[in-house]
């Protein structure tokens, strides 16, 4: 299997568990397990994209050829992060327009 294509299904996971703490952790942004998932997966993806064109040589060895224990804690943290921080940003802007409305 390629190992792209293994590190983004990491960083989506990893988005999915994110989004999910994040509403666990808040319930004032919390969307449910569901859409906690879809915010979180989106944002998995994106945040670990974004992480891996950051650090530069390092993700693209590991996106080249190899998965390490360094590059896959990479994924981890970069999806887990985007998941959480999308989330919370989806659950802030669904309240505020709720309060409006």
């Amino acid at each position: 299997m390629d190992p792209a294509l293994i590190n983004l299904v990491i960083q989506l996971i990893s988005g999915a568990v994110g989004g999910n703490l994040a509403g666990a952790a808040s319930k004032n942004i919390d969307l449910g397990t569901l859409w906690n998932s879809v915010a979180g997966i989106v944002g998995g993806g994106i945040g670990g994209q974004i992480l891996t064109a950051m650090l530069g040589a390092g993700a693209a060895g590991a996106a080249g050829g190899g998965l390490d224990i360094g590059s896959i804690i990479q994924q981890v943290a970069g999806g887990g992060v985007g998941g959480a921080v999308l989330m919370a940003i989806v659950g802030i802007i669904k309240n505020a327009m709720a309060k409006s409305a």
